[in-house]
């Protein structure tokens, strides 16, 4: 919750704003806008704590990869279709244990696949609806199909500790609940543009099932 003392929270407008940013021309992708869109959903998960331990972590992990490729090599990895395309190009798709910016970057899309649809569903509930049944739901059609049994057990036992809508809110977003409740059907629209996007790359290059 806090680096030192500074205390942040998570805002969804911030989210909307980088993701529609991230939206360029030929149905592509900024990786930049996209990887500022996925760090402000990485506090979701942190502020949240332990119930999202499962998953925080290793989307953290994936950011900084993606993040350092882009540092490192701006030209190649500016979007996702100019890396998928640069590294299909050089091979570095299936290259032993060589990290790649695609496999990456669809780690990452199964992670926003999640939190879009656990998103989503808490849209529908009232403030004193209970959290935990719609989250084990999101994580079931989503990320589960991904993870071990030992982990999807792990996640599903973690979740029923899952507070209200409105404490979720409070917790997360801090004094600005209103706000973010606002921009979350907004937010919700230009998430599913990019999930598609994404997801029509990697049908393109046949990707989707990446080792």
């Amino acid at each position: 919750m806090a680096e030192g003392s500074e205390v942040y929270y998570f805002d969804l407008r911030l989210v909307h704003d980088h993701f529609d940013k991230a939206l360029v021309q030929d149905d592509d992708i900024d990786i930049k806008a996209y990887l500022d869109a996925y760090n402000e959903l990485y506090k979701f998960f942190h502020l949240m704590g332990s119930v999202f331990s499962f998953v925080s972590s290793d989307l953290k992990q994936k950011i900084d990869i993606l993040a350092e490729f882009l540092n490192r090599d701006d030209q190649n990895y500016k979007t996702s279709k100019i890396m998928i395309e640069y590294e299909t190009k050089n091979k570095l798709l299936f290259r032993g244990h060589y990290i790649n910016g695609a496999r990456t970057l669809l780690r990452l899309h199964r992670g926003l696949e999640f939190i879009r649809e656990f998103l989503w569903q808490l849209s529908e509930l009232s403030d004193t609806d209970k959290t935990s049944m719609c989250c084990q739901d999101a994580y079931n059609k989503t990320l589960a199909k991904h993870h071990p049994w030992v982990v999807r057990k792990a996640a599903i036992v973690a979740m029923y500790s899952m507070p209200t809508k409105r404490l979720l809110f409070q917790k997360v977003c801090g004094l600005d609940v209103q706000r973010n409740v606002d921009i979350l059907p907004k937010m919700l629209e230009v998430t599913a543009e990019v999930l598609n996007r994404t997801y029509n790359l990697f049908d393109l290059y046949q990707l989707h099932n990446l080792p």
